[in-house]
């Protein structure tokens, strides 16, 4: 098993730690908000379950699939939370079609920063791997 594939079974652990998370008590606020930030609906639990059965599938494939996954799904995540921090609705939870562009008087922007962080960490580090981190796999071993 290759590196990438080796970060590829960390993020399948990764997102569903993240699942299981959102139903301890102790990680949501009085309002239901994981860490006060935002309120995880199932269809976030589905996607992050998605996300972490995909990147498993990925990892135990080939060393390939699992540098596709990490381009798309860090590109799809990576933009859902620039759209998050610009628009203070995301792509991925339908947000943006739903509720539009939100002023930043709806959402303090530290809030709206917190909010979309893990989406810009999770999505640039996938992309990092991806398209950076996977080349230089690929180039080291190419010349060994």
């Amino acid at each position: 098993m290759t590196l990438i594939q080796k970060l590829a079974v960390a993020y399948a652990v990764l997102f569903f730690v993240v699942v299981a998370i959102g139903y301890v008590p102790a990680f949501n606020d009085a309002n239901g908000y994981l860490f006060g930030l935002f309120s995880l609906q199932w269809y976030d639990d589905l996607l992050h379950a998605f996300s972490g059965v995909w990147a498993a599938i990925a990892a135990f494939i080939s060393h390939r699939q699992s540098v596709f996954y990490f381009k798309l799904f860090g590109s799809v995540y990576l933009f859902d939370g620039v759209l998050g921090l610009v628009t203070g609705s995301g792509c991925l939870d339908g947000g943006i079609f739903l509720n539009g562009f939100r002023s930043f008087n709806d959402i303090e922007l530290p809030a709206r920063f917190f909010a979309n962080l893990p989406h810009l960490l999770i999505g640039g580090i996938a992309v990092y791997i991806g398209f950076r981190l996977a080349k230089r796999v690929h180039d080291h071993f190419a010349t060994a």
